[in-house]
């Protein structure tokens, strides 16, 4: 005595073949890559920074991944180990996110921010 039972949802049709809308950047991803050039251009290997912050290199690497969700007390911490402020670490995330809007095909880099770090 099976009943049939009607989907909360429709399903997904996976056999369509129009490609999916460009996603945005997530904050996340484009805080990490910002925070990774930081650290490259000032020469430092991930230990470092990530002792000078007070979090564990393990912590630092998957937020330059952009696998963590860090707290605004992780980020401030790191970006004082970077001799960056949170204003000029926001504007580049911010410059990052605006690029890979307006050109996907260049890509999202923070290389341009960099200066208001400076």
């Amino acid at each position: 005595m099976a009943s049939s039972v009607p989907p909360l949802r429709p399903a997904i049709d996976r056999t369509d073949s129009k490609p999916s809308p460009a996603r945005e950047p997530l904050w996340r991803h484009a805080l990490g890559e910002c925070l990774r050039g930081l650290r490259h251009e000032r020469g430092e290997k991930l230990s470092e920074t990530a002792r000078r912050a007070g979090v564990s290199p393990q912590y630092l690497s998957e937020m330059e991944r952009g696998v963590k969700e860090p707290s605004s007390e992780m980020i401030a911490a790191v970006a004082g180990a970077l001799d960056v402020t949170l204003v000029d670490l926001t504007l580049a995330v911010a410059e990052s996110l605006r690029s890979a809007q307006s050109s996907a095909s260049r890509g999202a880099t923070c290389s341009a921010a960099y200066a208001l770090a400076a």
